[in-house]
Formats: C-alpha cells, sequence, structure tokens
C-alpha cells in the first residue's frame, strides 16, 4: 500500500506533460534519432578540440555521433564479436571508432552501467515511474525535481511510453544530456549549433 506522500509524487509526475527542456539546453537534430535495437550508449571526447562524441553500441554495430550536431562521424557494422557488447568488458566498456579508434569508451545500458546524473552546472536528471512500465525523464535545476511545478524547477523532457529506457543522464563534462531507448537516441547540449 502507498502512503499519501508516494501518491501525491505518483500523481505529480503523471500529470506533467512532456516539454522542452529550458534554456540553455537545445535539442540536437529533430530531437530523436532512430535507432533500431539500441542496446546502450557512452560518451568520449574528440581528441582534436574535447567536445563530446557519443557512442551507440545496437544489434546492428556502433556508431559514433557528435553530441552537438549530432553528425554521425563513423560507423562499425560488423565490430569484433569479442568486444562488441560492453558485457564482454569487466568495465563495460567497447572500443572506440572513428577519432577515437582504440579508446575504450564505457556503455551504459542492457548490460548495466550508467551515466552521470548531475551536471557541474547545478542540472540534474532523475527517471522516474509512476505508471511503470512506462518511464519519464525528469530534467531539474538545483534539486528542483522536489518542488515546484514543472515548467519552474523541473522539466518532463521525455517519456519512454513506446519502448525500453536503457540509459538516461549527462557527459562527463555535464554539456549534454542523452535519453536511449531500444528504438532511439535523443541528445540536447548547451553548446551553441555551429
Amino acid at each position: 500500500m502507498f502512503s499519501s506522500y508516494q501518491r501525491s509524487l505518483r500523481r505529480r509526475y503523471s500529470r506533467a506533460p512532456v516539454m522542452a527542456a529550458p534554456a540553455p539546453w537545445r535539442p540536437v537534430l529533430d530531437r530523436t534519432t532512430p535507432i533500431g535495437g539500441l542496446l546502450g550508449v557512452g560518451f568520449a571526447l574528440h581528441p582534436d578540440d574535447g567536445r563530446d562524441l557519443v557512442m551507440v553500441v545496437s544489434s546492428d554495430g556502433h556508431g559514433l555521433f557528435d553530441a552537438r550536431t549530432g553528425e554521425k562521424l563513423a560507423r562499425d557494422r560488423d565490430p569484433d564479436p569479442e568486444s562488441s557488447t560492453p558485457e564482454d568488458s569487466p568495465e563495460l566498456c567497447c572500443p572506440g571508432l572513428g577519432p577515437v579508434s582504440g579508446v575504450p569508451v564505457r556503455i551504459a545500458g542492457l548490460f548495466g552501467g550508467g551515466l552521470h546524473s548531475s551536471a557541474p552546472t547545478g542540472w540534474s536528471v532523475d527517471v522516474v515511474s509512476p505508471e511503470w512500465p512506462h518511464e519519464r525523464v525528469i530534467l531539474s535545476t538545483r534539486g528542483g525535481v522536489h518542488r515546484g511545478e514543472p515548467g519552474e524547477t523541473w522539466w518532463h523532457v521525455h517519456h519512454a511510453d513506446y519502448s525500453e529506457l536503457r540509459a538516461a543522464g549527462f557527459s562527463p563534462s555535464g554539456r549534454t544530456l542523452a535519453v536511449a531507448t531500444s528504438s532511439d537516441l535523443t541528445l540536447w547540449t548547451q553548446e551553441p549549433s555551429e
């Protein structure tokens, strides 16, 4: 049986509409990139300029994207079976590709692990399930997920009601927010577009 506090939390998150992330966040590309059979995601830094890169591991191979623009930088449709999924590594890593070729990239998703739940700039991300198994991703600032109304200090930015949530969180730099489901990748960035 749920307490009255738990029931009020459930109502709070169930009623919150999906909304755009506030400034300085902006969606990357059209907001959602379809990736069938997505297993997990991880972050790396571009060796030339330190910008965030997103590595995607799916049942159809590996892909590397620029987190600021969404541009696909590299693709491996046939990765080495010995290292094609993070379950083969105690650190949950897969070898990088393209500009981070040979660099191990930690992957969060179906096989475990996690992305950063907070950013150095005071932002946080939480996953709530008021109507399990449909999960909602909540972006908040300075602990705002526990107070105020949606759109004031917290924003319901993604609702995984059509596929399974794999991972949600920030890059280590805090400049990128990623939400990965079994069918797509959604990215937001705090960096200006080129």
